[in-house]
């Protein structure tokens, strides 16, 4: 269908006629079989996944829409023919098609009339252009962290829970655990059993479908208890207040949808998991009594979850939290702090959800909802950052224990995290915030809770997870993404080094399938790779890993530096790596004399040289030096690495020179007829024709090294 003639109000109207059929709840029940469900045989894949960014399928959001609509009126359980059932289903696909169409429209008609008119760049993209990229933006978390992340964030408030809804936070996921559990089990039988096509449409709908008695089996639980977590999240009224998209829709915080035969509806994992995490800000903001504690354990919330998650990729040594910048009084405060070498992470943590206007597009409110959380978090950051950079002030955390800055930092890399879904928000990001940058102060990088819990995840040491933000930071106006996810998916597919002559890159959702896969396999334990094919995997095993992995362990300025080069390249400079350290170190156990190459990258601006000394002594550091020093000169480099190694592999010293190439007389003498390095091709030639062993003469001694010549010992 192409662009539509129509407007929202028309498509919604005919939406609201359409869901208030008789029976229009078993072509929902098909939709969400067809679009909500992913199945895969022996081992779960990134291919099982690719029905899902089909642009064909209906999303979350639009999904809710049409329950949304259903439930304006009394849910009508009157079974359709199958052929009526079939053509909802289609008109539904119909209607969502034609609303995409005019909500974009809307959107490009602007844009060309802005375009057409000189308009501000910074004045374009108005509230009522977000509407479009907020409604249909990539999902903000996995279901399974929405579940998992609920015990964090609401266990505190058990003591309310409990006197005020009748269940504690573990209770509540143990039943939306197991109702979400029955529904797969279901599915499965359906899909294994290849009868989906012949599912008659009540028997599809029973999949959907829950008593409490049936929940209190499966869990063990009171049906009390149960009976409570049903009673706090099913939907009851008319749902009247949904009048036009980016009005409140009850559905999306009470998913349990009643049938008036004692059982309630629940149609996808996400429903439930999402409301269970979003639904008690709501119901503790409704009592006076407890709305500051609420809101205070809300705050701890984020603040400990940025803690944990950094303390197990830095440990907890060398990361802080709420550490206060004092003159003579704070004149600034961190939420957390790392400090790693020579870099230093701030963290700044927000609660402050996005309200029902700023969803809308009011664009006023979208402005002020993205202040208070989003831009007050980038000036916080900024404010401790300068404090820090200024050498004037103490830094205590709340434990009382005095922390020691870097005497040189290199780089401060501010995070701004958010509890909760943002919609659009790297969309967002990219339209509203300001900042200010200096050589050592980084742009901030913003997140919600979910993405940092994905990074730390997946880049579970201290260089990698600091190398990815290098770069992102790096390619912040450059790369363009729905999710943060999408752009740490392509980065642990090829590396986010971009060319710097690259002025735009857009990346597709699809980018993040491998991604979606291994955190799947992490967290739901379904047999599948823990890790995504990529920079992870492509060098293991080799001597470059190797290297890696020392300078991982070590927070050492002298070799950090050398970490990110290391982590910035491509495939074939990480295999030439590998290929030159099996050499060297080949030939230094060989011959106990000490080898060399350089590597030279990045157009000829940084090179590295390698040394493997067999026995190094006082004279190695400065051999290194010096040959470091004239291999920058004489490439005209800027930076340049110097690496020692044992023939074992391992790191004996390092060095980095980062400063712009100057003319020097002394140094152009000493290296007069001094060449070029050769090219790595060449020095790997070099290196295997050093190591290949020549066969012996008859009568040469033989190489096992018996004393005997070669033809009456091995030859024989």
């Amino acid at each position: 269908m192409g662009l539509t003639n129509r407007n929202e109000s028309e498509v919604f109207a005919d939406l609201v006629t359409l869901t208030a059929q008789p029976g229009y709840v078993y072509a929902v029940a098909q939709i969400c079989h067809r679009d909500t469900l992913v199945t895969y045989r022996n081992e779960y894949t990134a291919d099982d996944l690719s029905d899902l960014y089909d642009p064909e399928r209906l999303i979350r959001t639009e999904i809710n829409t049409l329950l949304g609509l259903m439930m304006r009126q009394p849910l009508d359980l009157t079974l359709p023919e199958p052929s009526q059932i079939k053509a909802y289903v289609a008109r539904s696909d119909e209607l969502m098609a034609e609303l995409h169409d005019a909500m974009s429209g809307s959107m490009f008609d602007t844009l060309i009339g802005n375009a057409a008119s000189d308009a501000d760049h910074e004045n374009v993209w108005k509230g009522a252009m977000m509407r479009e990229p907020i409604f249909y933006g990539s999902e903000s978390a996995y279901s399974f962290q929405y579940r998992d992340f609920f015990l964090e964030k609401h266990s505190c408030d058990d003591d309310w829970l409990r006197q005020n809804k009748g269940f504690t936070s573990r209770q509540a996921q143990q039943v939306a655990r197991a109702m979400c559990s029955s529904m797969d089990s279901r599915a499965s039988k359906l899909y294994l059993g290849d009868k989906v096509a012949k599912q008659a449409a009540d028997d599809l709908l029973a999949h959907f479908e829950f008593t409490a008695e049936q929940v209190s089996q499966k869990t063990g639980l009171d049906i009390g208890i149960v009976q409570a977590v049903f009673d706090a999240l099913t939907f009851n009224g008319d749902n009247a207040a949904f009048q036009e998209f980016g009005d409140f829709n009850s559905v999306a915080a009470t998913p349990l949808l009643p049938t008036g035969r004692g059982s309630v509806l629940l149609f996808m994992h996400y429903a439930i998991y999402e409301a269970l995490y979003e639904s008690p800000f709501f119901w503790m903001n409704a009592d006076p009594l407890y709305r500051q504690q609420a809101s205070d354990n809300r705050g701890g919330f984020v603040e400990q979850f940025a803690y944990r998650r950094l303390a197990a990729v830095f440990g907890a040594d060398n990361v802080f939290t709420n550490v206060n910048l004092i003159k003579k009084d704070v004149v600034a405060e961190a939420d957390v702090l790392v400090i790693f070498g020579d870099r230093m992470i701030i963290v700044q943590a927000k609660a402050k959800k996005l309200t029902l206007a700023a969803r809308k597009g009011h664009d006023g409110q979208l402005k002020i909802d993205f202040a208070a959380a989003i831009q007050k978090a980038s000036d916080q950051a900024w404010e401790c950052a300068t404090a820090i950079l200024s050498g004037t002030c103490r830094l205590v955390d709340d434990k009382g224990r005095e922390i020691t800055p870097p005497q040189s930092i290199k780089e401060i890399y501010p995070f701004c995290v958010v509890s909760d879904h943002y919609p659009a928000l790297a969309f967002q990001v990219s339209q509203y915030l300001k900042y200010q940058t200096t050589e050592i102060v980084q742009p901030p990088l913003v997140m919600d809770v979910f993405l940092l819990d994905v990074l730390t995840e997946m880049l579970d040491t201290q260089l990698r997870l600091l190398s990815y933000v290098r770069l992102r930071v790096k390619a912040v106006k450059s790369v363009m993404t729905s999710h943060e996810l999408t752009a740490l998916a392509y980065h642990l597919h090829q590396n986010l080094w971009l060319d710097p002559d690259l002025s735009m890159i857009s990346l597709h959702d699809s980018i993040a399938g491998d991604l979606d896969v291994a955190m799947t396999v992490r967290r739901e334990g379904v047999p599948g790779k823990r890790i995504p094919p990529g920079i992870l995997t492509h060098m293991q095993g080799t001597l470059y890993e190797r290297l890696i992995m020392q300078i991982e362990r070590r927070a050492d300025v002298g070799v950090l530096e050398l970490g990110f080069e290391l982590l910035s390249m491509n495939d074939r400079s990480c295999r030439n790596i590998h290929e030159g350290l099996a050499g060297i170190t080949a030939l230094a156990a060989k011959d106990g004399k000490r080898h060399d190459f350089t590597l030279v990258v990045d157009e000829g601006k940084t090179g590295i040289t390698f040394h493997c000394n067999p026995n190094p002594d006082s004279s190695a550091i400065n051999d290194l030096q010096l040959h470091s020093e004239k291999r920058k000169y004489v490439q005209r480099a800027n930076v340049w690495f110097g690496v020692s190694l044992s023939p074992a592999g391992d790191i004996q010293f390092g060095m980095t020179y980062d400063a712009p190439w100057v003319r020097s007389a002394a140094l152009d003498e000493l290296t007069k007829g001094m060449k070029s390095p050769m090219r790595m091709e060449s020095v790997i030639k070099t290196l295997e024709r050093s190591l290949r062993v020549e066969k012996p003469g008859r009568n040469d001694p033989c190489l096992c090294g018996s004393g005997k010549k070669y033809k009456k010992c091995c030859l024989s």
